[in-house]
């Protein structure tokens, strides 16, 4: 059987042009990994550290989503939002904030943010949630559909669903998010801390164990009692490849 890999993105902004995003962050590793992943995905990446900084790129740059920190160091990111809001009517907003206390979520929905993540949080996350914003709000299009497949595994992004030789199999939102950076990168040898820093945050550290525990999980869901997908290469990572690979 032969992988099928699509683009890292086919989503594009509604002219056809690439998808714009805006990152607000006064973090500079954060900001660089979040980047980063977002280029990755074939999106147009421009960044700021101050919400001054921010608002004026915003007007030449024209984002069609912005990823914004709560705590900025000059201006309340609420207040970043607002004038976003006035100058471009339709762009699509996730907070990024350590907070997570119900008022403040209020005063963002009610400042016109669209969703939120809270800190520390994961890329693959921070991604899904861009598409679905998006996507929601009619800025992104996406002609090729949803679906990943690599040998007889099948992965829907947007229901979320993943079936293997037509049998569904239940997932975790976690084994969902490994699953399909490692069926995005299909035969590719990925280290422990490359899906460290893609499934779980930024900042979470060394703890390679919890990679090797969740993909034992998914080896139980998704190799059981089939021939095996997921490969172990002793010393560098783990791989997918389809049976015939």
């Amino acid at each position: 059987m032969h992988t099928h890999r699509r683009p890292p993105s086919p989503l594009h902004g509604p002219d056809g042009s690439p998808l714009r995003v805006l990152v607000i962050d006064d973090e500079p590793d954060l900001t660089e990994v979040l980047s980063g992943a977002l280029a990755g995905e074939g999106w147009e990446v421009r960044s700021a550290a101050d919400g001054t900084t921010a608002l004026a790129l915003a007007r030449t740059f024209r984002p069609h989503a912005v990823v914004l920190d709560w705590m900025l160091p000059d201006i309340d990111g609420l207040q970043v939002l607002r004038q976003l809001r006035q100058e471009l009517k339709t762009v699509c907003v996730l907070f990024l904030t350590a907070r997570d206390a119900v008022e403040d979520r209020i005063a963002g929905i009610t400042a016109g943010g669209d969703d939120y993540v809270t800190k520390p949080f994961s890329l693959e996350e921070v991604l899904a949630r861009l598409r679905g914003l998006l996507r929601r709000a009619g800025m992104a299009h996406e002609p090729d559909g949803d679906q990943l497949v690599v040998g007889d595994l099948v992965m829907d992004e947007e229901a979320r669903e993943v079936v293997r030789g037509g049998a569904l199999i239940e997932l975790s939102r976690t084994e969902f998010e490994l699953l399909r950076f490692l069926m995005r990168n299909p035969r590719r040898v990925l280290s422990k801390a490359q899906i460290l820093d893609r499934v779980w945050s930024y900042d979470f550290g060394g703890r390679s164990h919890v990679v090797e525990l969740y993909i034992s999980y998914l080896r139980k869901k998704i190799d059981a009692g089939r021939t095996p997908m997921i490969h172990t290469v002793r010393g560098v990572g783990y791989v997918l490849k389809p049976e015939s690979s």
